[in-house]
């Protein structure tokens, strides 16, 4: 059985490697191979030239907003998995619970160290 279960995994790993192949080779054949025109290559945002300096810099809390959205978005996934265990049968109810409450009590303290740090406090670009 476990010589059975290890072919099938050599086969997934053939098949992703030959789909990841298959692709790449698509698409460098079906891409365009001449520069066109100097208009090609530049940087546009809905069929607009654009104007000004194109490479402009964001500010450090656009990145720690991001961060943080998707930090606490997989928490709430975890959270939510955790409530289904938790409701089925059979299971340590009080030893889930009290390991669910110090996972909660370290998001807090996450938080408040980073309210505390002025992390939240939108200052917006360029102030």
């Amino acid at each position: 059985m476990a010589l059975t279960a290890i072919w099938y995994i050599i086969g997934f790993a053939i098949l992703a490697g030959g789909f990841a192949f298959l692709t790449f080779s698509a698409a460098w054949l079906l891409s365009h191979r001449n520069r066109g025109d100097v208009h090609k290559g530049m940087p546009y945002e809905s069929g607009i030239d654009t104007y000004g300096d194109t490479h402009g810099r964001f500010g450090l809390s656009f990145y720690i907003y991001a961060l943080l959205f998707v930090a606490f978005d997989i928490e709430v996934v975890f959270i939510y998995l955790w409530a289904l265990i938790f409701r089925a049968q059979g299971v340590d109810e009080v030893s889930l619970f009290v390991s669910m409450l110090v996972f909660v009590a370290i998001l807090l303290f996450g938080l408040a160290y980073a309210w505390r740090k002025g992390v939240l406090s939108w200052r917006g670009p360029g102030r």
